[in-house]
């Protein structure tokens, strides 16, 4: 408590020992200026390797620029705790209306039971249902989802009290069903079975309308709302398909104990051939409109439809910074952490991000804001339309949100469909100056950037008990997908007006800028990597050193950075919960992507960015085949198809093998050659790393019989890649 009585609604602590982190960044940065000395006082006046010591310096140059982005994640991390209880005693009465979107866009990739968990338990959120509006942005405009929200409609009206009676936690049937036993005490066992069989009951006819992808008469004959689907023609055109399933201002709309429900609404904007449809941000400006007319909340949750919530009191955990009395009002939006169910003991993909999620974003939040990641986050709705920070201006929770409209529902559907057409946006600020960037996969990121120039603050809310939980790609070619695009759209940014280092110059502080920035700089990261895991281990070829000898003092700092930098990475993967092994997984996956998804992000950017190539959103798949789950399982790297990055990663593999084979051959001819090892230990030290990277790699080449190995016809096509490369290199250098 302050001495003017004020006493917080959240309290924000700084991690412990950031100044025994920060000596020890200087060391390796000090490291890195001692190999900088090193490049330039011995390059090569004449011969072989001149031209390879200046492009392993650049390397080193960006490698080290990229480094500096990511110590302005680490250096000054901050954690928020809440108090939901002074929330409660304060404001109970004076909450804010709150409209949560759910956004869909392939019911195959997504699977309709899947998303109905993800709406049913926001639904049943511990918050005053009559304040909670939910949404389902529907992309594909599917009858099978449509009929799916409408089962979930049905079932809402048991499984909200069920929840409310029970304090069920978490609030997605699925997840709650598959994390208990039956319950001891006898009455509540009968409950539980009586909802657990409606919710089999519900599971079974959406499933068999999914698998036939094609609805019943009588199916049909249960809403009005499937006439709309009569003159729907394609995912890519149809007509704005809108409606409220229920109605929160109805009387009648009560569960089964009496109570009001929350209000529900399916919608699918219009689509048309002829109109971009600028993917997840132009479905999330059509729900900020059309939900402006329905229920108009001032606060915004959206959330993916993979990513359910595993915590009843999100609503309230985001409240307390809202509302918080003294930092509340320049709150733009709060920012929570992810969590993954489908994360294997060593993460085979490196697909948790626990890194992430428990230090750059904490370092991200301690230099002014943490940056909106898409899902699993609460919004002012008038930040997200435009308005700039003002300190004089101040938010009246309740006086703004006492009414409600009049108009009839069928009305209220007409009017609100006007808000969704292709045409609504033309000539204006939407996408733009309103709503959320068009013109990168990542709008999110260049969405709340342009939140904090506007003068607003973020919030990242990592609680003890995560408030949302999603699902992980499991096959190798989903993961390199997924890095492709989030690469791309980062490095997109880095090329438009909204680049960090100009657009957010003076806006917001320098550890904010550098932490965009690292984001940014995915993409080009690649041409290092590649030079850095290749040159070096094909220059042992001709037996030409381009680092110093092991028994040089120069050798030390090389020695030191390397070492520093990857013993602080594993503590730091250890901190955050990781295996030893699983950080091994992440450098594997690191190195894949930096390769493959990277090289290709850069250049469909670069075509992007000239007019050759059209913008592109694709959609990780959330299902797979019983035989992949399996291998996934048993932490089995999944590869299966031919694809041109795994023509890379394999090529780049087979070529430091072949590297690593001339090596050993060296050394069992002249085993007495201690001037080799001398002059070679760093080039053999890196070529060795990656071979033993590689493993999983080589056993899906040569040594696997299952469906997840590496296709035949790419195995032979790599190896001649690899060879042809090695030949050229020693012949014709």
């Amino acid at each position: 408590m302050g001495s003017d009585g004020y006493v917080p609604l959240f309290e924000t602590k700084k991690v412990r020992g950031s100044v025994m982190y920060k000596l020890f960044a200087v060391s390796i940065f000090v490291g890195i200026c001692f190999i900088f000395v090193y490049r330039f006082s011995h390059i090569p006046r004449e011969g072989d390797g001149r031209w390879a010591w200046i492009g392993l310096f650049a390397a080193e140059l960006w490698f080290s620029i990229f480094w500096i982005c990511t110590q302005a994640l680490r250096w000054n991390r901050v954690y928020r705790c809440t108090f939901t209880d002074r929330l409660s005693q304060r404001y109970e009465v004076e909450f804010p209306r709150v409209d949560i979107f759910v956004c869909t866009a392939d019911p195959t990739l997504e699977p309709p039971m899947m998303v109905i968990n993800t709406v049913l338990s926001v639904l049943a959120y511990d918050y005053p249902t009559e304040k909670l509006s939910v949404y389902l942005s529907d992309d594909a405009g599917s009858d099978i989802t449509f009929y799916a929200l409408l089962e979930a409609s049905y079932f809402a009206k048991e499984w909200i009290p069920y929840c409310k009676k029970f304090r069920v936690e978490p609030r997605s049937p699925d997840a709650y069903f598959l994390s208990i036993s039956d319950p001891n005490d006898v009455n509540e066992a009968k409950e539980f079975e009586a909802i657990k069989k409606l919710y089999e009951d519900m599971e079974n006819r959406i499933t068999r309308a999914a698998k036939r992808d094609q609805l019943t008469e009588e199916q049909r004959s249960k809403h009005k709302g499937f006439s709309q689907w009569d003159s729907y023609s394609s995912i890519r055109d149809h007509d704005t398909i809108l409606q409220i399933l229920i109605d929160g201002r109805d009387p009648n709309a009560r569960d089964i104990e009496g109570y009001s429900l929350p209000t529900l609404v399916y919608f699918a904007r219009e689509k048309r051939p002829q109109h971009p449809h600028n993917f997840k941000a132009g479905a999330m400006n059509a729900l900020i409109r059309v939900s402006g007319k329905i229920s108009n909340g001032q606060i915004i949750h959206n959330v993916d439809c993979d990513m359910y919530s595993n915590d009843s009191q999100s609503v309230r955990n985001a409240l307390c910074f809202f509302m918080d009395e003294e930092k509340g009002q320049e709150v733009a939006f709060v920012q929570f952490s992810e969590s993954f169910k489908n994360v294997t003991k060593n993460e085979i993909y490196s697909s948790s991000f626990r890194v992430s999620i428990e230090v750059e974003f904490p370092g991200m939040d301690g230099n002014g804001g943490s940056p909106y990641i898409g899902s699993s986050c609460f919004h002012r709705r008038d930040t997200l339309c435009g308005r700039k920070f003002d300190k004089e201006c101040t938010s009246k929770w309740y006086k703004e949100n006492d009414t409600e409209s009049e108009e009839s529902l069928h009305e209220l559907e007409a009017k609100s469909k006007v808000l969704a057409s292709c045409t609504y946006e033309e000539n204006t600020q939407w996408g733009k100056e309103t709503g959320l960037k068009y013109g990168t996969p990542v709008e999110d990121m260049i969405t709340g950037l342009s939140i904090q120039c506007k003068g607003w603050k973020s919030m990242y809310f990592n609680p003890e008990r995560k408030a949302f939980i999603g699902l992980v790609p499991i096959t190798l070619p989903q993961t390199l997908v997924q890095h492709k695009r989030w690469s791309e759209g980062n490095f997109l940014i880095l090329l438009s007006k909204y680049n960090p280092a100009w657009y957010a110059l003076g806006k917001i502080s320098l550890g904010l800028q550098l932490g965009y920035l690292k984001w940014s700089l995915w993409a080009p990261s690649c041409f290092a990597t590649l030079y850095y895991s290749i040159i070096p281990s094909l220059y042992l070829l001709k037996d030409v050193s381009l680092f110093p000898q092991y028994s040089s003092l120069w050798f030390i700092p090389f020695a030191y950075v390397i070492s520093a930098k990857y013993s602080y990475s594993l503590v730091e993967f250890l901190w955050s919960g990781g295996t030893i092994l699983g950080w091994w997984n992440e450098q594997r996956i690191w190195l894949y992507i930096r390769i493959s998804s990277y090289l290709f992000a850069f250049i469909d950017a670069i075509l992007k960015s000239v007019g050759f190539s059209d913008e592109a959103f694709v959609i990780t798949a959330k299902v797979a085949d019983k035989e992949v789950s399996e291998r996934y399982q048993k932490e089995i790297l999944e590869f299966g198809a031919s694809s041109p990055m795994f023509t890379i990663i394999t090529t780049h593999a087979l070529l430091n093998f072949f590297c690593f084979l001339r090596v050993v051959k060296k050394l069992a001819m002249d085993a007495a050659d201690i001037r080799y090892l001398d002059r070679m230990a760093m080039q053999i030290l890196l070529c060795v790393v990656i071979v033993l990277i590689n493993w999983p790699l080589y056993q899906a080449l040569f040594f696997r019989k299952d469906k997840g190995k590496m296709p035949s016809s790419l195995t032979l096509q790599s190896i001649g890649f690899a060879l042809l490369a090695c030949t050229c290199f020693v012949y014709l250098q």
